[in-house]
């Protein structure tokens, strides 16, 4: 067998032509479907198209347009069924506006991040969507001078004027609290992800803002810092029991850590909720099935996706010079696990 015998030949326009008796020219008509070519021709060409296999090259389109009608999607965990939901949304978007997406996962590594964002301008891409990492904000000022369409999903960048979609994290934080204390609980620990991401520290301030108007002082031991994992939310909890902390409740950033939290609770023979009450964040699927189901903070994910994906396309298009942020609602979904 020669070299090049598994090399994949792709049928041409110049093939359909020959075939069909006609002038590339024509071809080229009836494929983009333009008016000033007879019914019939249009059909047979397209019918010689079919049986020869031919596939568009859009790489080819795309040169001339300048578009490829593709956006580049960067997530920062492809395990978290949050994230699932989001890009639900936005994948129904780019469908409906005729658009394609390349998705990109990062891990929640800066450097993946950097690396993901080269990768997709290499492709030219026509746009970006960014759940960004947020421990360093260089490649996101990158895209800003470079003028690149890029919208930050998820996330809020203070001092920089970018777009942005994120939910009001906040009350989210406040909600989950506020339910607390309201269940007659005083001392509540907070399983927080890392503070450099503005969910992290926004729902803070919220769970700080829920204990001031109701007397209860703030103590910084309360506050567990870590990944946003369920092994992570695992290891929090046992921590807080070794060290010996009191508590009677605990609000954790999102559920995967909530998830985690019940677990070490139970393996302590903690009762949730009668002895320790816990709240979530985010109502990802799963939510409503573990025991007790969990109260959570519900985010509105799959129109977070979609909304972000319209930006994007406002953007791309000229349709909008100004700079969008968009803060969704949030609310409290109350189950058996406070």
């Amino acid at each position: 067998m020669g070299g090049n015998s598994m090399k994949k030949k792709y049928v041409t326009i110049r093939d359909i032509a020959e075939k069909a008796g006609v002038s590339i020219n024509t071809v080229s008509r009836a494929l983009n479907n333009k008016p000033d070519i007879s019914e019939e021709t249009k059909k047979r060409i397209l019918e010689i198209a079919r049986e020869l296999g031919y596939v568009k090259n859009a790489t080819a389109s795309s040169l001339r347009s300048k578009r490829t009608n593709i956006v580049g999607v960067i997530i920062a965990d492809s395990a978290n069924p949050f994230y699932a939901e989001v890009l639900k949304g936005i994948e129904v978007a780019s469908r409906k506006y005729g658009y394609q997406i390349i998705l990109m996962n990062t891990e929640r590594i800066y450097e993946n991040e950097e690396k993901a964002i080269d990768v997709l301008l290499q492709r030219r891409v026509d746009g970006l969507l960014i759940t960004p990492v947020q421990d360093r904000s260089d490649d996101i000022e990158f895209l800003i001078e470079r003028k690149v369409p890029f919208v930050v999903v998820g996330r809020h960048f203070e001092g920089l004027e970018v777009d942005e979609i994120h939910s009001d994290e906040v009350k989210g934080g406040y909600l989950a609290t506020k339910h607390l204390i309201d269940r007659g609980r005083r001392n509540i620990l907070m399983i927080s992800g890392y503070l450099f991401k503005s969910a992290a520290y926004m729902r803070l301030e919220g769970y700080k803002k829920a204990l001031k108007e109701h007397g209860i002082p703030f103590k910084e031991e309360m506050v567990i810092v870590t990944d946003i994992d369920i092994e992570s939310g695992y290891q929090a909890m046992n921590e807080a029991i070794e060290k010996g902390l009191h508590f009677d409740a605990v609000f954790c950033y999102n559920d995967l850590l909530a998830f985690g939290a019940m677990k070490a609770l139970k393996e302590h023979g903690y009762r949730i909720p009668e002895d320790v009450a816990v709240v979530g964040y985010d109502d990802i699927v799963y939510s409503s099935f573990v025991c007790p189901p969990l109260t959570t903070v519900r985010i509105k994910k799959f129109e977070m996706g979609f909304e972000a994906f319209r930006m994007l396309l406002q953007r791309m298009k000229g349709r909008r010079k100004k700079r969008k942020r968009v803060i969704l609602d949030v609310e409290l979904v109350v189950r058996e696990s406070s």
